[in-house]
């Protein structure tokens, strides 16, 4: 049976629960957390990708222009190409959730 949806972790719950981990203070996790971040970032932002270790791995793929259909009018009109960042989960983190 389904469980209702929590709610998302804050940042500043995350953060709290990271410095547990640790064994360290929040200050010390929010600095490790944000330089995660802007690792992530920067990497992705330059069209590479990167592999958390039981997370998964992200991303960014390049789309081609393509033809799209405004809902409200049905109108078909051009998107351009852009890029998107995808996330492919890992293995364990999927068993992890199903056991």
């Amino acid at each position: 049976m389904a469980q209702a949806a929590s709610k998302p972790m804050t940042k500043t719950q995350l953060v709290a629960t990271l410095a547990e981990e640790m064994g360290s203070d929040k200050k010390t996790a929010a600095a490790a957390l944000d330089a995660l971040s802007a690792v992530v970032s920067k990497t992705v932002a330059e069209g590479g990708a990167l592999t958390l270790p039981g997370i998964g791995k992200v991303a960014c793929r390049a789309r081609p222009e393509r033809q799209v259909r405004n809902p409200q009018t049905q109108e078909m009109m051009t998107k351009p190409a852009d890029k998107v960042v995808k996330i492919t989960i890992a293995k364990a983190l999927k068993d992890s959730v199903n056991a």
